[in-house]
């Protein structure tokens, strides 16, 4: 198999160009092309009056070796790479000690459904409920103005990225193509198989819901355990060494469950679990994050700003957008997490605090775009030393949740303001033309209480900037809405070579909470390389 790189066709291309495409550009006969399929689409709009889609083919000729040696210097051609999972380890019969997974999110589920496939019966805790439920629970929320501090936006099965945009791409170098993996379970589990090549898959909410349910049901075939309204209270440790050895967990209701392997894959708002952890003496250290506001524009002005006169072609979608901005006081503001026609949802897990996120559907069409604009912060920022207290980001998040709280009203409404209004420094008293999506509510007021003052004038700058690329962000009637606090974990637990705490044997951090990834998919590939790290330390223990 052959593999071709950055094939272009126009955006209106017909249905059946592709073949005579491939013929063309290998330079054969169509007779010598036994098939072909299709590994990657993406589109290049940097003219957008033409267009263009990028294909990366994976290709069958008949005389392979011969194509080869007359394309030798074409980096564009050569051999397709193996991209099939290949497990590393299998359980043997008889084996008794059973790994626990803490938490049944991305990373989670994903370490257990690929324990349970090689045969280990992992037992899954999860502090939420079964996804159904906990969708009921986060309604609650966005309906009536109740929070429910163990069922909600963060916590639950699913994790915080059942609801999101369900983006399926990430920047993660992944050599062993254990992306490849994710996707082919998502498909597998009921994703569109579009996922497997388009260059920025998403599934949505509704999809994910559906995909998380039939996980969790393969895993459980597979001889897996999960069990819901399960807190992990503590690690059951013991002294080894200069640190501990994991001899199991003891959940909040007294039950222990012993295991020598532990993977932790909480979310990054798993904040009291991350307090227990430091407690107990496993090393644990304060890492940078970024803090800001969710932005709002029309979908209809991204979208001509970004393909002109092709808005709205299929093909293309709602679009997207990344931008950054270098700012006169070091600081880098940028978008984060942007959900093209989707809305901005309530997501704080604590009461008295104001947190946003966002969301879309698989269709993408609701009528605004959103986007977090954030400004990062380093440990140095925060109000203490960083070193005596590496939970102090933690301390800090909460401080600006809590001044949200307050700003949006007290009953969980999120403090709003208009773009033109924030620009000018002064307090909104009402909305323009951009209506905001945020659920329960918002309450137009000054952002500017909800921030640090860096980041409003990094902020401040950074708009004006980003309306140079996208004809129109700065519009007036734009809408802030804050405050976006929980871009990435506020600690990191560091781990070893062979994926294990630096001092606490048998407990394998992983995924977004702590510090190994910052999204669905990235979460999802940690979770395998986490598992495939604890089988073989599995079956190497004595026994």
């Amino acid at each position: 198999m052959l593999r071709l790189t950055e094939l272009k066709l126009p955006l209106a291309h017909a249905k059946d160009a592709l073949r005579p495409a491939i013929c063309a550009r290998l330079g054969i006969d169509d007779g010598e092309l036994l098939g072909f399929s299709i590994f990657r689409r993406g589109h290049d709009a940097r003219k957008k009056s033409a267009i263009a889609l990028i294909y990366t083919i994976d290709v069958e000729v008949r005389d392979e070796a011969a194509l080869l040696r007359r394309l030798a210097g074409d980096r564009h051609v050569g051999p397709a790479p193996d991209t099939s999972y290949k497990f590393v380890a299998q359980a043997p019969a008889g084996l008794e000690e059973r790994p626990v997974v803490i938490g049944m999110g991305p990373c989670g589920f994903m370490a257990g459904l690929l324990l349970a496939q090689m045969g280990f019966r992992p037992i899954i805790l999860e502090r939420g409920k079964i996804v159904r439920e906990r969708t009921k629970d986060t309604w609650d929320l966005w309906r009536k103005h109740q929070l429910h501090p163990e069922s909600n936006v963060q916590f639950g099965e699913g994790g915080a990225g059942t609801f999101s945009d369900g983006k399926l791409y990430s920047q993660i170098k992944d050599p062993q193509f254990h992306g490849r993996k994710v996707l082919q379970e998502f498909v597998s589990a009921g994703a569109p198989e579009e996922i497997l090549y388009v260059s920025k898959p998403h599934v949505g909410t509704f999809r994910l819901v559906k995909m998380v349910e039939n996980i969790r049901a393969k895993i459980i075939a597979l001889g897996g355990e999960i069990r819901f309204g399960s807190k992990v209270d503590r690690l059951d440790l013991e002294p080894a060494g200069d640190g501990h050895q994991v001899r199991g967990v003891l959940l909040a209701d007294g039950t222990r469950i012993a295991s020598r392997h532990v993977v932790l894959a909480v979310g990054h708002s798993a904040r009291d679990t991350f307090r227990t952890l430091y407690e107990q003496g496993v090393y644990v250290e304060a890492k940078p994050f970024a803090i800001g506001f969710r932005i709002e524009h029309p979908q209809a002005l991204i979208d001509r700003a970004r393909f002109g006169p092709n808005a709205g072609n299929e093909l293309l979608g709602a679009a997207d957008y990344k931008l950054v901005h270098h700012c006169a006081n070091g600081r880098a503001a940028y978008s984060f997490c942007m959900c093209p026609g989707g809305q901005v949802v309530a997501a704080t897990s604590e009461p008295g605090r104001v947190v946003t996120n966002g969301m879309s559907q698989y269709s993408r069409a609701e009528r605004n775009a959103n986007a977090a604009l954030v400004v990062n912060v380093n440990p140095e920022d925060f109000p203490g030393d960083a070193r005596a207290n590496p939970l102090i980001g933690i301390d800090f998040q909460r401080h600006w949740e809590e001044r949200a709280f307050v700003a949006g009203g007290g009953n969980y409404d999120a403090p709003a303001q208009r773009v033109g209004d924030f620009l000018a420094g002064r307090p909104s008293t009402a909305l323009g033309s951009v209506i905001p999506s945020y659920q329960p509510g918002v309450r137009p007021t000054d952002l500017s209480s909800c921030a640090p003052d860096y980041v409003i004038a990094a902020l401040r700058e950074a708009i004006p900037a980003f309306d140079k690329q996208i004809r129109g962000y700065a519009l007036a009637d734009a809408v802030l809405t804050g405050v976006e606090t929980r871009t990435s974990s506020p600690i990191r637990i560091r781990r070893g070579d062979d994926y294990q705490s630096l001092n606490t044997r048998g407990l394998y951090p992983a995924g977004e909470g702590a510090g190994y990834a910052g999204g669905i998919l990235s979460a999802g590939v940690d979770g395998i390389k986490v598992a495939e790290a604890l089988a073989l330390d599995l079956l190497a223990a004595p026994r």
